[in-house]
């Protein structure tokens, strides 16, 4: 699954916080909130970057889709 179609199954705290801390590791609570809404990521899923737990984050590609969101692009 693609940011673009989970994005909108994120709670609005959960966009905020992605927003805010973009490129950033992404803590346990967010994690889960993440694979409720996209489910697990797929080694090859295109919006992953680090899946180790520890220093999850997302890959550079979600990184620039989610800044172009936060600046009012379509994305």
């Amino acid at each position: 699954m693609n940011i673009q179609d989970w994005w909108p199954r994120l709670d609005a705290p959960t966009q905020q916080w992605l927003i805010e801390n973009n490129g950033d590791t992404v803590p346990p609570d967010i994690q889960a909130r993440i694979a409720t809404a996209a489910g697990a990521p797929a080694a090859d899923s295109s919006w992953l970057g680090d899946a180790d737990p520890a220093h999850f984050s997302l890959s550079d590609e979600a990184v620039d889709w989610i800044e172009a969101v936060a600046n009012g692009e379509d994305g």
